[in-house]
């Protein structure tokens, strides 16, 4: 058997968690390639050599070019390459996770397909958004007014403390320039939490569109995380850029203020560990997501963990 050109890709076990790596990369303009286990970022200034498996989520914007071994990298490295719109609005696609259990995944799974563990998953972001209140006896109906309310105070507290003038949410994906400053700040902002959030969500193994809050998406699960954090940096964030930037300017350095908030309050780390805690308990704080890397288990009714890649008839032949 002929070798495989080019270098061997990065055992799993190798490569950095989730919450050890950079929130997220925004590219454009340029094209990217592979050299050894770095990318590239090429354009009309020069070349940038960057570590593929440091980076969270690249984001690529209009006019990027992007070979087949840098996809091949970035999917080796356990890092989500998103194709993103013209100043950052649409998503695209993911890389591979960073584990191979489905340990996380299988638990998912199991919570949103019964409608009481569903529930309780939903009271718990909630909680997380109210912290000191009791929402344990609330419905869907009475959290969803809860949550509108706070999210309408956070808007008016921004805007009177950073003196930007506030009238509603106005979300233009097909014409991002056409809205106001704030908007296009805030649309900004939550692409880039959304980014973030969805590394994290597929890096860890979990299925982005099995949410509970949020349903009938493919990133329903993304919207669900991205919430807990919306409030906190993505809002603020934004009307700060729209105070302190021309419109021009807003995408790149409400990308980057969000980039620089993310790392300062240790985002990753805070998702890594939330997502794991919803999912399975206390055992999400300390437990290791993937003790076998390479084993293969199969189904038995008994619950019982039965090592694949044997044959189990009594006169097997091999």
């Amino acid at each position: 058997m002929k070798p495989i050109p080019g270098p061997p890709p990065t055992p799993i076990s190798a490569l950095q968690r989730a919450q050890d790596r950079l929130s997220f990369l925004y590219l454009e303009r340029c094209v990217v390639h592979r050299d050894g286990n770095a990318l590239t970022a090429t354009d009309d200034r020069g070349v940038v050599h960057i570590p593929a498996a440091t980076v969270g989520a690249l984001l690529l914007g209009p006019g990027t070019n992007v070979t087949h071994q840098a996809m091949v990298l970035m999917a080796e490295s356990g890092s989500t390459c998103v194709w993103v719109g013209e100043q950052g609005v649409r998503y695209y696609a993911h890389g591979r996770t960073l584990t191979n259990s489905s340990r996380l995944l299988e638990a998912q799974a199991a919570l949103v397909s019964n409608q009481n563990s569903r529930l309780r998953v939903a009271r718990e972001m909630y909680a997380m958004r109210f912290p000191g209140e009791d929402v344990s006896a609330l419905t869907m109906q009475q959290l969803r007014g809860r949550e509108g309310a706070r999210v309408r105070k956070a808007y008016r507290d921004a805007s009177e403390e950073f003196g930007v003038e506030w009238t509603k949410r106005d979300y233009r994906p097909d014409d991002f320039s056409g809205s106001d400053p704030v908007n296009m700040a805030l649309s900004s902002a939550t692409t880039s939490l959304y980014g973030v959030c969805h590394a994290v969500i597929v890096a860890l193994g979990c299925a982005p569109g099995l949410g509970f809050v949020h349903t009938g998406h493919a990133r329903s699960f993304v919207f669900d995380v991205a919430d807990l954090y919306k409030a906190e940096i993505a809002i603020p964030v934004a009307f700060r850029v729209a105070r302190d930037q021309e419109p021009d300017d807003i995408p790149a350095e409400t990308r980057r203020a969000v980039r620089d908030a993310i790392v300062s309050q240790d985002l990753l780390a805070r998702c890594a560990r939330d997502v794991r805690r919803l999912l399975v308990g206390d055992q999400g704080e300390t437990a290791d997501d993937a003790p076998d890397w390479d084993v293969i288990y199969l189904w038995d009714r008994t619950g019982t963990k039965i090592v694949g890649g044997q044959n189990f008839s009594d006169d097997a032949p091999w």
